[in-house]
């Protein structure tokens, strides 16, 4: 009997399955043939995971290697001798000797069923969507030769694209139903946003009470948009706007550039995971058409020592001044995780330090210090800044982010929109030659740099902070200055690092602040690294509850899965296998640079000896390069 709704009704479907324990902590083996070839596989390993073991494809949709399994898209079915329907073999622990068929025609012809079903309900054409060439959907209708539309295809929108986002774009007329995105913000990140409503053919993904991205919880993240499989989550994209900047003889158009993004944006270009392309990137900005192309490790510096400088102030007023202080210190340079905090956990707003990200300080100075000293008007400034993060889009855009007395930083680019932008002017990536940054802010730090890798802000700060109070070269404590404690893909990471009974004089740089570091010998440095908010969330926990991460003095917050490198507008696909190539990438790049510390690299001390010359944490870089709890705290939604 044909059945005319063409989902199974919601109570049917699996909603979310958890991954069964990893094999290695079942115990015991077990033998099964997958076609003609006779296996031995782990107990518990699921059918998928058996056929990827052994070079067998078995097409999937739903499935991700971040998420936990659903088995909502069937379209990885297989037979299974002895069993009536088809399996999904994403969901099917193998606990018995089983044989399974993978290219059966009934397996051929239920993939294909299934496919044509879903192309019915997806509106649009594939020339026009953002996720043209890079689309699941469309790389499975030709791997099975869907040519036509066997049970027809809607000629009409069914959804309002909801824009209301400075981050996110969905449109809900090309949404498969996989589910990845509900997955990915309860489960991967424990937001909550989306969820599937309604029963049948009339299941769909929703917010609360079907409201505007703008108006609930969404933290920006953009992790739903990594994930989906097609062009229903996208990010809000001012490529137009840049180019009609651009073409414009009255403005000053400048990039700063991240270094997750360069870390990545080769795999835009048929690269491996794993290629740096800091300087060939620089020369294709030139040729686009950019007045000056800067790099954001040098802002990312200026925040280790001010946002180190602040960890010492919080310390000195708690220990010696016994003054009410909120401790631990909370990192601010991940805009995602600064909303996380201010929807779920608001009474911590004032552990965040103030110091702005380095995106947002970077626009500060570019529209005063650079301003002043290039003699270009601020508001012919249009300053734009390559992000990894479909956030640092609504953090440009948050009204509090414009003390240079314009906006600071006028438009964010995710890297896939970068790439766009350079495959639009015809330029491929890989064949350009070589170019250094522009001056003032062309030279930064190796702990600059590691901001991209989760653990990266901590290292960056520890290196300064150590040599600022025992005197010692960081390289002396640490093998070449390698904090590897907090490296990794740890969810949670906990160091202590005890300071001992020598401590060194005080650097000029913030001599003003404190007298001396008598007051923490003996003392014991207590700091954390977390990744993506559901890590967030038990560190927060632990802290309400008076655990040992309250005891903490400093941690640092990503709110993305690997920080900034597994951003929302990295390069599609994207897993811990890519993740940890693009680490390597950047802890690489680090390695080959001369200066490795924040404190050392001269252009940011030239900036306080000409610019900020009260030093860090002073009535000026406070203007400009630190946000106020009260403006930000007005501003949740």
């Amino acid at each position: 009997m044909e059945n005319k709704d063409r989902r199974a009704p919601v109570s049917q479907q699996p909603h979310v399955v958890a991954k069964p324990e990893h094999p290695e902590h079942i115990g015991g083996s077990v033998s099964i043939q997958i076609n003609e070839k006779k296996v031995t596989v782990p107990m518990g390993t699921t059918i998928l995971e058996a056929c990827r073991e052994n070079q067998i494809h078995i097409p999937t949709l739903c499935h991700h290697d971040d998420l936990c399994i659903a088995g909502v898209c069937r379209l990885c079915v297989v037979e299974v001798e002895g069993m009536r329907t088809l399996q999904a073999a994403c969901a099917y622990p193998i606990t018995d000797q089983i044989k399974i068929k993978t290219s059966t025609s009934m397996v051929r012809k239920a993939r294909r069923h299934i496919l044509d079903l879903m192309i019915s309900e997806h509106y649009g054409e594939c020339y026009s969507c953002v996720r043209n060439n890079n689309c699941e959907l469309q790389s499975l209708a030709e791997e099975y030769g869907v040519d036509s539309y066997t049970f027809g295809h809607v000629q009409e929108s069914q959804y309002k694209i909801d824009n209301s986002s400075f981050s996110v774009i969905r449109d809900m007329d090309k949404c498969v139903m996989c589910k990845r995105c509900v997955r990915t913000c309860i489960d991967l990140q424990e937001v909550g946003v989306l969820e599937a409503v309604n029963r049948g053919d009339d299941t769909t993904i929703s917010t609360f009470m079907d409201k505007d991205l703008a108006d609930v919880v969404c933290i920006n993240c953009g992790q739903c948009i990594n994930r989906c499989p097609v062009g229903a989550l996208h990010a809000n994209d001012p490529s137009d706007d840049i180019w009609n900047a651009i073409d414009d003889p009255n403005k000053h158009v400048v990039i700063q550039t991240a270094p997750s993004p360069r870390a990545a944006i080769g795999e835009e270009f048929g690269l491996e995971p794993g290629h740096s392309m800091t300087q060939e990137l620089n020369t294709a900005l030139k040729r686009i058409g950019f007045d000056r192309v800067f790099d954001t490790n040098f802002t990312a510096d200026l925040t280790i020592i001010e946002e180190g400088t602040e960890l010492i102030i919080r310390l000195y007023q708690a220990l010696v001044e016994k003054k009410e202080v909120s401790l631990p210190q909370f990192t601010s340079c991940s805009p995602g995780w600064v909303k996380y905090l201010e929807h779920f956990y608001p009474e911590y707003i004032p552990n965040l330090s103030t110091a702005k990200s380095p995106q947002q300080m970077f626009g500060s100075l570019i529209k005063t210090f650079y301003a002043d000293k290039a003699g270009v008007d601020p508001k012919d400034i249009v300053s734009v800044a390559v992000m990894p993060c479909s956030a640092k889009k609504f953090e440009c855009n948050r009204p509090e982010m414009d003390d240079s007395g314009y906006q600071d930083v006028d438009f964010g680019l995710t890297t896939r929109e970068m790439a766009k932008m350079i495959k639009e002017a015809g330029i491929h990536l890989p064949e350009m030659p070589k170019s250094h940054f522009d001056n003032p802010f062309g030279e930064a730090s190796g702990a600059g740099l590691i901001f991209g890798a989760t653990g990266g802000v901590m290292e960056a700060a520890l290196r300064s902070v150590v040599e600022f109070v025992t005197g010692n070269k960081a390289e002396d404590i640490f093998d070449n200055a390698n904090i590897v404690p907090v490296r990794g893909f740890e969810g949670i990471k906990y160091v202590e690092l005890p300071i001992g009974d020598k401590v060194g004089p005080v650097p000029d740089l913030i001599k003003h602040l404190v007298p001396n570091w008598d007051w923490l010998k003996g003392a014991t440095l207590k700091v954390a690294v977390a990744h993506g908010t559901a890590n967030a969330k038990k560190i927060m926990e632990d802290i309400k509850a008076g655990g040992k991460f309250s005891e903490c003095h400093f941690i640092e917050f990503m709110a993305c899965p690997g920080g900034c490198l597994g951003g929302g507008g990295q390069p599609i696909p994207t897993n811990e296998e890519i993740r940890m190539k693009r680490a390597e990438a950047i802890y690489a790049e680090d390695e080959s640079l001369e200066i490795r510390k924040s404190h050392e690299n001269p252009h940011v001390i030239q900036v306080y000896n000409e610019f900020l010359k009260e030093g860090p944490c002073s009535h000026l870089s406070h203007k400009l390069l630190h946000t106020h709890y009260t403006k930000r705290g007005k501003y949740i939604a």
